[in-house]
């Protein structure tokens, strides 16, 4: 049995939006980039860039490393708070703060232990670099944590992105409990939009309604395990299925996006679950895959490095173990090619320059550039 989308291992069509593409018709050409290995990890989950070129990488035992490209070499950030290793949970994602060259303010999302089992948390603190390739968080606060917590240690996701008016957004599971994705009365599995400091933003759509409400800006939600803007503005994420039903979506305010009402996938026992065309009254997925990618990270790509990509979405994947680029025409998107790279992708990362950055999943996980032939 597939559990949790981590693995593939059905023959089924593949789907994307209405679009069934047999599989083996896929275009999965040679690799269109040359890949330079930078540093490996254990069990590495994200990627930041520091203004200097420096990386930020997480590692899912509670580490977060300093990157040198040039030397391709590794330092330490000690200050980082304990973290429930456990499932999927521990270290997950690093955020820079919008005017991080002045204030030197980084935000990370972990899992942590409480009263009933783990949750999800955000955390902001100073950075302060050191002359040995590492450094420290100081002055560490927590803004931001799951309303409740539950065993199992699975489906935190916590992607962190900020947008141009300095809003903090965070990708909520719904860790694994399903029903409260559709409660007002709690922040799991919904898209959450905030202030840098942990207050909710005021244009949120359930701001006036106060509480966990307020930090609501779309609900419906599974394991959300990528977020990024295209070029017009707009938020786009992906989030794993159950068995089949990975889906990637165009996040528009106030929105339900069904689950686990409904979905393109079904139950790991096989139960089924009804389709989005059963209820319009939820948002459906641009494109949904079945069976699973296993999305582990998303970027909207923008530079001029690889330029016939401009626009695309790009996916982390975990179970075709590679990238899967995806086209977005309008509010429309449809796969257009897999690209094997022989191991899980964790994390997908794009810099100032163009080029991509990518992590391998588990331990010995490569960090790893991506630049065109």
């Amino acid at each position: 049995m597939m559990f949790l989308g981590l693995s593939v291992t059905h023959t089924l069509a593949l789907v994307t939006g209405t679009l069934a593409i047999p599989s083996q018709q896929l275009n999965t050409r040679q690799q269109p980039f040359k890949s330079t290995a930078i540093t490996s990890h254990a069990e590495p989950w994200a990627i930041a860039f520091l203004p200097d070129s420096r990386v930020l990488v997480t590692e899912r035992r509670g580490n977060l490393r300093l990157v040198d490209q040039a030397k391709k070499t590794q330092g330490s950030i000690t200050g980082v708070p304990a973290v429930a290793y456990a499932g999927q949970g521990g270290l997950h994602d690093v955020a820079l703060h919008p005017k991080y060259a002045e204030n030197s303010i980084v935000y990370i999302s972990y899992a942590e232990t409480g009263t009933g089992g783990a949750g999800g948390a955000v955390a902001r603190a100073k950075l302060t670099l050191d002359a040995n390739g590492g450094g420290a968080l100081s002055g560490l606060e927590v803004i931001w944590r799951h309303s409740q917590r539950a065993t199992g240690g699975l489906q935190f996701a916590c992607r962190l992105l900020f947008g141009s008016d300095g809003a903090l957004w965070i990708s909520a599971g719904e860790i694994n409990q399903m029903t409260p994705a559709q409660s007002m009365t709690g922040n799991l599995g919904k898209m959450i939009k905030l202030y840098e400091n942990g207050t909710a933003f005021a244009d949120n759509p359930f701001a006036s309604q106060g509480a966990v409400q307020s930090q609501i800006w779309s609900l419906g939600h599974r394991n959300p395990l990528g977020i990024d803007w295209d070029a017009q503005g707009r938020l786009w994420e992906v989030e794993m299925g159950p068995q089949g039903g990975d889906e990637l979506n165009l996040i528009e305010r106030g929105a339900n996006y069904g689950w686990p009402l409904v979905c393109e996938g079904k139950h790991y026992d096989g139960r089924t679950i009804p389709k989005h065309s059963t209820r319009p009254d939820f948002a459906a997925p641009k494109a949904f895959w079945v069976p699973v990618i296993s999305p582990a990270g998303l970027i909207i790509y923008k530079g001029d490095l690889f330029s016939s990509w401009k626009g695309n979405a790009i996916i982390a994947s975990l179970g075709t173990q590679g990238l899967v680029r995806a086209t977005i025409s309008g509010d429309t998107a449809k796969e257009a090619q897999r690209i094997s790279m022989g191991k899980r992708i964790r994390g997908i990362r794009e810099d100032k320059d163009g080029a991509i950055w990518v992590i391998e999943d588990g331990n010995n996980g490569r960090l790893l550039k991506l630049t065109p032939n």
